[in-house]
């Protein structure tokens, strides 16, 4: 069986204090600047950081077994797999101009 690990308070606050300065990044790209065609890129990108430091401290994986991280990150992989598929069935479509 594993042990426990203690995580020391100030990792906590290093991390929450990472996770609101990328709160504000969010909200700074969302209503400050416009990056057209890459809002949404940038969008799940900070996302992205933000649930790998979730999961990562608050959820202990940094800490847990490499199979149980092996897991979770294949499944997101899987997940960005069908959200690659949508996107190219979006932008490869033939555009049908209305008849009416």
């Amino acid at each position: 069986m594993a042990e426990h690990h203690v995580i020391p308070f100030s990792t906590y606050i290093k991390v929450f204090s990472a996770l609101i300065g990328l709160t504000f990044l969010t909200v700074l790209t969302a209503k400050g600047m416009d990056l057209s065609p890459f809002n949404g890129a940038v969008a799940f990108i900070i996302a992205a950081c933000k649930a790998g430091l979730v999961m990562a401290i608050f959820m202990h994986l940094k800490y847990d077994a490499k199979s149980n991280s092996m897991i979770i990150f294949g499944s997101f992989g899987f997940v960005m797999l069908l959200f690659i598929f949508c996107v190219l069935d979006i932008y490869t479509r033939i555009p049908v101009e209305s008849t009416l």
